[in-house]
């Protein structure tokens, strides 16, 4: 008996095999063969690269979308699009096919967010959303988003992000450390950050101070607490700046997400910070 080569398997066959693998390994593999090429772009594949979801996820799309085919889909979706309304974005990870979402300011519960003395809700410069929120003026800061784990992709650890910019007018936010903070289920993690400018890249571009080191090994602890230490981080791609609110495992059970930050401790006014929203997106 003779032995089978790759290239002499069907093209069916070989598309069971490449969508056992990622969206960039499917992409690659089309440079092997013309056989190769018809497996690697084929429905089948692409379907089990986007979400099992994928439909309800374009229902709800602020902007319908046409599609030619299910590659042709899932590079739609891997661009951030508006959907709930305008108040979220969705996206695929094009390296993981794993889910992203941004929370606009929209759905974050923001003391005080409602009075206009305090915050001033309005369309800020290179949001994706249509408003944005900037801080006018308070003593207590508290921002809190929170989303299900149900609409995430299971069996992967994700990163939370507060997207923000920092007004030329921005006063206070860096008199006192914020406590920032993730909690899932038992699990919480806890840490400090200072909003406030880089010294040493101030003339370049805006910087984030932050804590947050994030010990992976505890994320699936059922009962525990992890206590985080400081680092700096570099701005978005996107122009604005992003505060790591703390990382959590996501192992497909139904749990409530709880992500913030806040500065309660010192009476002192604060002001000019710019909120977009928060961002969960997986860690690679």
């Amino acid at each position: 008996m003779g032995t089978t080569q790759i290239q002499d398997l069907p093209e069916d066959c070989l598309a069971h095999i490449i969508a056992f693998t990622t969206p960039r390994d499917a992409c690659q593999s089309m440079l092997v063969s013309t056989m190769f090429r018809n497996s690697a772009e084929s429905d089948f594949v692409w379907n089990k690269f986007l979400p099992y979801d994928y439909r309800d996820i374009i229902s709800k799309l602020v902007y319908p979308i046409e599609f030619s085919s299910k590659r042709d889909l899932f590079f739609k979706l891997s661009t951030p699009l508006l959907i709930d309304g305008g108040n979220k974005t969705f996206a695929i990870d094009k390296f993981t096919n794993k889910k992203c979402y941004m929370l606009s300011a929209r759905e974050l519960s923001i003391a005080w967010g409602s009075h206009p003395l305090y915050w001033c809700w309005k369309r800020l410069l290179q949001s994706r959303f249509l408003k944005g929120v900037e801080l006018i003026m308070v003593c207590s800061l508290q921002i809190l988003g929170t989303i299900n784990t149900r609409m995430l992709s299971t069996n992967t650890t994700y990163g939370a992000y507060l997207v923000v910019k920092l007004a030329d007018r921005a006063f206070g936010l860096d008199s006192l450390p914020s406590e920032i903070s993730i909690e899932v289920g038992n699990y919480k993690s806890r840490s400090k950050t200072y909003l406030r400018y880089s010294e040493r890249k101030k003339q370049e571009f805006e910087h984030i101070f932050t804590q947050h080191k994030t010990d992976r090994s505890r994320l699936r602890s059922r009962s525990k607490v992890c206590e985080v230490e400081e680092c700096e981080l570099c701005e978005r791609k996107d122009g604005w700046l992003e505060v790591e609110l703390g990382e959590f495992y996501c192992d497909g059970k139904d749990k409530e997400v709880k992500m913030s930050l806040k500065e309660v401790k010192g009476v002192h006014l604060k002001g000019g910070l710019l909120v977009e929203g928060i961002e969960l997106r997986p860690k690679y």
